[in-house]
């Protein structure tokens, strides 16, 4: 039974690998999205920082969220994204603006 325990832990480690590589590819294509965001308002001369696009997209991934983590979780988990896409998103300002 132990080693069947430990085989189970390996498999499910092994899953979380896989998943959190896709996990950071997400993130990469969905900070490139925030990075091209990011030099549109530029060039629109809109604001980096969008409070009610923000809000929007919260309660959207909210609304989808099936469990197990509950929507406090999600929420504080979009939320670091959101602020590193918008860090992101200000870096690409300033550099545009450095040349």
């Amino acid at each position: 039974m132990a080693e069947d325990a430990r085989v189970s832990i390996d498999r499910l480690r092994a899953r979380i690998d896989a998943i959190d590589a896709k996990l950071v590819a997400l993130l990469s294509e969905r900070a490139a999205c925030a990075l091209s965001i990011g030099h549109l308002k530029r060039a629109l001369g809109m604001a980096i920082y969008q409070p009610a696009r923000e809000a929007d997209v919260l309660v959207h991934v909210c609304g989808m969220n099936p469990g197990p983590l509950d929507d406090e979780a999600i929420r504080r988990l979009v939320e670091r994204i959101i602020d590193e896409a918008r860090r992101l998103e200000g870096v690409a300002a300033r550099d545009a603006a450095a040349q």
